[in-house]
């Protein structure tokens, strides 16, 4: 799943490079070295009526088998033909689980030996094995070259969030969107409230003037952490690379911290309010103090993140995993005339009355909607291209950690150019990876 040492070494280079000039010449590359390629596969994609499009999953956990089993519920014309994943357990567990998951999907799984991969390489081998469609669903950190190795192949993708997890990744994802775009391609996100009917129906009443002017935002992700699910561990056989791959949830360069791969979902609801306007800067306040055990990781438990706008709108975010504390995850966006709960689909008044609530049909769940939304957009030849928001959203959550980590105010410019590329110093099973000490505000510095 990682990727190469070479493509490593790809990767620290393109670090430098400005991000305007970064992002339309690697696009332009891109397009030129593989645009005609990319057009025979894309018909072939397109194709209506009985025409099987052979998927590809990259990622083999709870995520990525739930995105196998949604994408091939989508169209009845799709087989899961490759896995690929960083261990062989993995690989062996998803087919097991996936044949006996639903009856409706069981029979269209049909990934045989020679279509197995496992490694660092085998994003790249299951790229290369046939396939129409890749779901990319690896720990964030290998989001940006999985990415890059699908657009440059001609692929649709879907893309579990967050896509990066440092603005040089972010910086990656804006140029593979590019291409994609020139080259027709679907470029799916799994920022999946963007596909549910309660909070469209939300946005289309913000965008359309039903609360005025939106004046301020507050969005929260607090939760449990998911340690009683997913606590760190360690076997002795494991070298420092397969700990913190098997544990990566709890490290910054693979996850991103919480506030990017969970906290993401209620942030991207504020910036879709603000059609994707970035702000012009955060500040933050964050730490660690409820998960004294060791080892510990190197995420933060909490974050409180303000985002100013250019107007001067501020957008209030906070996420917590903390046990023992009180939950809540939604987003209120308050405008002239009232405040709209985008969850609850409800708008009221400043005295209280509800003056809109959703009353239209349930709709599809999010997480199955995205996917049959992209499979639509295939069959009628007019592929989906996510990418803008998906991209902006991820860094709006790094904007974040890095306000949280360093304790200062950050701009977005600054940010997106921030040269800070989490990667390890190669991708081997016996590289030595000590882990770096946990953030603290005033004392860690940007990069």
């Amino acid at each position: 799943m990682q990727p190469s040492e070479q493509n490593h070494t790809e990767q620290n280079n393109i670090v430098t490079t400005s991000r305007r000039g970064f992002v339309k010449a690697s696009a332009a590359a891109a397009v030129g070295a593989s645009l005609a390629a990319s057009a025979q596969i894309a018909r072939t994609a397109h194709a209506a009526g009985d025409d099987t499009l052979k998927l590809g999953l990259v990622g083999c956990g709870g995520r990525g088998r739930g995105a196998a089993i949604q994408a091939l519920k989508a169209d009845p014309h799709t087989r899961l033909v490759a896995l690929g994943d960083a261990f062989a357990d993995q690989i062996e567990s998803s087919i097991n689980l996936l044949k006996r998951a639903d009856e409706e999907v069981s029979d269209r799984v049909d990934v045989s030996p020679d279509r197995s991969f496992v490694g660092f390489d085998a994003y790249q081998q299951v790229v290369d094995c046939g396939v129409d469609v890749v779901l990319l669903a690896a720990p964030p950190h290998f989001r940006p070259q999985h990415l890059e190795a699908c657009i440059a192949a001609g692929k649709h993708v879907f893309a579990e969030k967050p896509v990066a997890v440092d603005a040089p990744g972010v910086r990656r994802v804006l140029a593979a969107c590019e291409a994609a775009k020139q080259k027709n391609l679907a470029v799916v996100s799994g920022l999946c409230w963007r596909y549910d009917a309660h909070a469209r129906a939300s946005m289309e009443q913000v965008h359309g003037g039903a609360i005025g002017k939106i004046v301020a935002m507050h969005t929260s992700y607090n939760s449990s952490r998911p340690g009683k699910e997913w606590p760190m561990r360690r076997e002795a056989h494991w070298s420092d690379m397969e700990w913190q791959l098997r544990n990566w949830y709890w490290f910054t360069w693979l996850s991103g911290d919480h506030i990017v791969e969970q906290a993401i979902h209620s942030m991207d609801k504020g910036a879709w309010a603000m059609k994707d306007e970035p702000p012009v800067s955060a500040v933050s306040l964050g730490g660690l103090q409820a998960r004294p055990e060791q080892p510990t990781g190197t995420i933060f438990d909490h974050h409180a993140v303000v985002y100013e706008h250019a107007s001067g709108l501020k957008h209030f975010h906070n996420c917590r995993q903390q046990p023992g504390c009180t939950n809540d995850v939604s987003t209120e966006i308050v405008g002239t005339k009232g405040v709209c709960d985008v969850d609850k689909a409800v708008i009221r008044d400043h005295d209280g009355k509800v003056i809109w609530k959703y009353s239209g049909p349930e709709g599809t769940q999010m997480h199955q909607a995205e996917h049959d939304e992209l499979f639509a957009s295939l069959r009628a030849g007019k592929p989906i291209n996510n990418g803008d928001y998906m991209a902006k959203s991820t860094m709006l959550a790094i904007l974040g950690r890095m306000a949280s980590y360093t304790g200062q105010k950050i701009t977005w410019d600054k940010a997106l150019d921030s040269e800070e590329d989490l990667s390890p110093p190669q991708y081997a099973w016996d590289v030595k990876l000590e882990v770096p000490p946990v953030a603290v505000p005033g004392v860690t510095s940007f990069i």
